[in-house]
């Protein structure tokens, strides 16, 4: 399905901003069902919506190793990049849209799941389509910009009776599986301290993620996965944040947050201090127990996920994790179970967010 005059994806892009203002044991893990042996008709037809890197580089070639669901369709904005992916994943012309066409795609019976992987800003414009076309939906991290726009993006999908899911791939990994469980488990007695840092040095001034209306910034990007680990390794809620924002370049970060420190309380009185960057590269998670400790690091790079404990290492398969996690979902849509990730753990993540802008504003703690 095409037209003759799409816009661009940035051009796209550029005229949606000035129009509006990723918990369980390795032993669960070991016991996951089977997708061997799958026939064709009963895998899941996903579509990626957004062609840029992560759908380029890593969730397409990722669904080229998947049992339980594969590539049925592309949404973008950008013409030439149709001919491009129809001819390397053998898509079909009438699986290939773009954002003018998109609500058709209710018509395709092809395409089960929405992978929706745009800029923030955009996704919650593109899963409440998706939902109302009838379609499951995947959305990537972060959820929204708002914590409104996440209970929106939930209710459409409850009404139109799809399944949401965000796409934490960390939540799918072993290792992380390990030290959700060494935490919630109090393994090591209660978790008493997490410490964790995600980030790298972005260079590119031109970048949506340097704008601010598109939903840029070190926190919304980078910073969720270090406040996920605090979550997932607690099993709880902060009940407070406070926060510091910090800037090397004033004249690249001029809208959004470069490095961001953020510390959060837990109601057992577990703490955290937690960072991300723009400015830096960083990706470890130290864990301090009453009785014992326990680390990953890199904790949530794409590949080669390492630790250790007190009582030694913590080493299991590395995964394709992308793969993974997209092949436990398509099999929640199959037997209509609930998702690892769903919807609400996204909007927990945000309303965390939207107080750690709340504090680096007032300069005080702020309650979540």
């Amino acid at each position: 399905m095409k037209t003759q005059s799409q816009p661009s994806r940035r051009q796209f892009i550029k005229q949606t901003a000035s129009a509006s203002a990723l918990a369980v044991t390795p032993a669960i893990w070991n016991k996951n069902i089977s997708f061997v042996g799958l026939k064709p008709k009963e895998k899941m037809g996903i579509a990626l919506v957004g062609l840029g890197y992560y759908s380029s580089q890593v969730l397409a070639p990722a669904l080229q190793e998947t049992e339980n669901c594969y590539l049925a369709g592309v949404v973008t904005g950008t013409p030439e990049k149709e001919k491009i992916w129809a001819e390397k994943y053998g898509i079909k012309d009438q699986d290939i849209y773009n954002y003018q066409n998109y609500d058709t795609i209710a018509d395709n019976d092809d395409i089960d799941i929405i992978y929706v992987v745009l800029p923030n800003a955009m996704h919650a414009e593109y899963v409440i389509r998706a939902a109302k076309a009838g379609k499951h939906v995947i959305c990537e991290k972060p959820m929204a910009s708002s914590v409104e726009e996440c209970e929106a993006m939930i209710k459409a999908c409850e009404d139109n009776q799809c399944k949401l899911s965000i796409g934490y791939r960390m939540q799918f990994e072993p290792h992380t599986q390990e030290v959700m469980r060494l935490g919630q488990e109090e393994v090591f007695g209660p978790v008493k301290m997490v410490n964790a840092g995600a980030g790298y040095r972005e260079g590119r001034a031109d970048h949506w993620k340097l704008n601010k209306e598109m939903g840029g910034g070190a926190m919304m990007d980078m910073g969720v996965y270090a406040l996920q680990a605090a979550r997932y390794v607690t099993g709880e809620e902060p009940v407070a944040v406070t926060a510091q924002s910090f800037t090397t370049r004033p004249e690249i970060f001029t809208e959004v947050d470069e490095t961001t420190m953020f510390q959060l309380e837990f109601p057992s009185g577990a703490l955290a201090n937690l960072h991300t960057s723009f400015g830096m590269s960083m990706n470890y998670l130290n864990v301090t127990a009453d009785k014992g400790w326990f680390k990953l690091d890199p904790f949530s790079a794409y590949s080669g996920i390492a630790g250790e404990s007190k009582e030694g290492p913590i080493d299991y398969p590395q995964v394709n994790q992308q793969a993974t996690q997209m092949d436990e979902q398509a099999m929640s849509v199959m037997e209509d179970k609930s998702m690892r990730v769903p919807g609400e753990e996204g909007l927990r993540d945000m309303r965390v967010v939207e107080a750690v802008y709340k504090a680096i504003d007032s300069g005080n703690q702020e309650k979540v």
